[in-house]
């Protein structure tokens, strides 16, 4: 007697390839609409793209900035404007790179659900919002950019071991391996420890010893090591700023419960609270409700965030970045519901919750977007190759909500290749040096330009009056305060108005110096030296 063919499993509607790609749509739209991505940190980097691309050609540029082009493994969205910026601008490059990011994300956290499991869980949809985690909101673009890809491979790595493509793999994993960590290494780590885990995981299901399984994954993911050898010279022999602020708790419970920091607190924290539900539900029953792999990857990056300072190799928010991703695989390896309705249910939850979540930071984006517009007016009043210094008035940093005007200065280089004193300085994690000494040791840099209130601001940040009082006014044009409120607007007869906000927000053009000894200067933009008449 023959035996049945076993029927085919239906697809349901959310493990459809439609499905997928509409999540990927819906996950662009909260940036379709933005000129400019209102992400803290973008305009600074912005900035500096604009010195990457016209260094070469600008007349005021090389002035004050050098950039020299290095292999470092922070090059993820810098070599894309590179490529995109001559072509179609700046503004436009840098939004076309960032609006693909959260897609690219999805659709990598999509993949490896499917690859892992076979099929997408719904509770696998719930992982989705995370694409717009804190550390993207932050403006961590390079990282951001470069984890999509750590999990698109990742899907692809899986991939080629289910169809019988893994002699191929090396060779082909010796090049992903590199481009991932030119993104960004942290990414390239990652991605070393979640192929090392499911390799390990695979061996040992085809019945190898756990040290058997163990070394045949290393050897499997040996491909993804040369980079490695580029750690060393990657910072182009300079020394790193420090790595500290190990164990710091109290930091790294609020990265837990910022994983959705946005704009509106309760929302936010409602949400990240859903998601470490979702993800910690298979807790329950840990051994049928998690896929091994995915499972043991979760808890080491949790060791890992655990261990990480806060501040690693210059960079601050180390720990911070991982914890979305963290957070997501662990809800991906929960295993698919075996009840078709509460399945039903929850997916459908969790898209709406999605779907929640892209309408809120739409309406978000557009309000930081015409905040950002009301306060570029003044840029109307700066010519081409000024000096600009910056004040921006930002809250504290334990507020919820943040203006993100943090960088919005730089944008006076980008649109007016001027000098702004709030790029910062990061030896050999990023390519532009400063190279203004008239601005002075302190105000040619981040973060001479932010301005908190006198009890919450960090050490290295400014005082409103001792700024006005010792800024080198000689070596400016402009003071631009941005958001700044009217009733801390200084009147002074060295600083002449040209240009004011409705309520926030003042451009002066600077004659004269804190002694009232008259500026003489053609420098900006004219291009003479600077005159000092007593």
């Amino acid at each position: 007697m023959a035996e049945p063919v076993p029927v085919p499993r239906a697809i349901i509607w959310w493990e459809t390839r439609w499905f997928a790609i509409l999540m990927m749509m819906l996950a662009a739209v909260p940036l379709a609409a933005p000129p400019i991505p209102p992400l803290t940190d973008l305009m600074g980097h912005m900035g500096r793209y604009r010195v990457q691309l016209d260094i070469g050609t600008s007349p005021w540029l090389g002035r004050w900035y050098s950039f020299r082009w290095a292999v470092i493994g922070n090059l993820g969205c810098d070599l894309l404007v590179q490529a995109l910026g001559p072509v179609i601008g700046l503004e436009p490059a840098v939004k076309l790179v960032v609006l693909a990011i959260p897609p690219l994300t999805v659709a990598g956290l999509l993949g490896v659900a499917r690859e892992v499991h076979g099929r997408v869980p719904a509770t696998a949809i719930f992982a989705l919002p995370l694409a717009y985690g804190y550390p993207f909101q932050f403006g961590f673009i390079n990282f951001a950019l470069a984890m999509a890809f750590a999990l698109i491979a990742f899907a692809t790595w899986l991939r080629m071991a289910r169809t019988g493509w893994i002699r191929w793999r090396p060779a082909i994993f010796l090049v992903v391996g590199f481009l991932v960590w030119l993104a960004h290494s942290f990414a390239w780590g990652v991605l070393g420890i979640l192929c090392l885990i499911a390799e390990m995981m695979r061996r040992r299901r085809e019945g190898g010893s756990w040290f058997e399984a163990g070394w045949r994954a290393f050897l499997a993911v040996l491909p993804l090591a040369p980079p490695a050898l580029l750690l060393l010279p990657w910072r182009r022999g300079e020394t790193p700023s420090g790595t500290f602020d190990w164990f710091n708790l109290s930091f790294k419970w609020r990265w837990l419960y910022s994983v959705l920091r946005e704009r509106v607190e309760p929302w936010d924290k409602a949400g990240a609270a859903l998601l470490f539900a979702v993800g910690l539900s298979g807790l329950v029953r840990p051994h049928r409700r998690y896929e091994p792999a995915l499972g043991v990857a979760a808890i080491l990056l949790a060791l890992i965030f655990l261990c990480l300072p806060r501040v690693l190799l210059g960079s601050a928010y180390a720990d911070m970045r991982l914890v979305p991703y963290m957070l997501a695989i662990a809800i991906v390896a929960l295993r698919p519901l075996a009840d078709r309705r509460v399945a039903t249910a929850l997916a459908a939850a969790a898209t709406l919750f999605f779907s929640a979540r892209v309408a809120v930071t739409t309406a978000a984006f557009l309000r930081y977007e015409r905040n950002y517009e009301a306060q570029l007016k003044a840029l109307d009043h700066v010519p081409m190759g000024a000096r600009v210094m910056a004040l921006a008035t930002v809250p504290c940093r334990t507020v919820w909500y943040t203006t993100r005007m943090e960088h919005l200065s730089s944008m006076a280089t980008v649109r007016r290749q001027s000098f702004v004193n709030d790029q910062w300085v990061a030896p050999g994690a990023q390519l532009l040096r400063i190279r203004y000494r008239a601005a002075g040791r302190y105000f040619s840099h981040d973060p001479s330009e932010l301005l908190r209130r006198p009890d919450c601001r960090a050490r290295n940040e400014p005082l409103l009056d001792v700024a006005l009082a010792r800024f080198p006014r000689a070596a400016f044009d402009y003071l631009w305060m941005i958001d700044m409120p009217r009733a801390q607007w200084p009147v002074d007869p060295g600083l002449r108005p040209v240009w004011q906000g409705m309520r926030f927000g003042i451009l002066y053009r600077i004659v004269a110096n804190q002694d009232g000894s008259a500026i003489a200067s053609n420098d900006t933009p004219n291009g003479s030296v600077i005159r000092v008449a007593r």
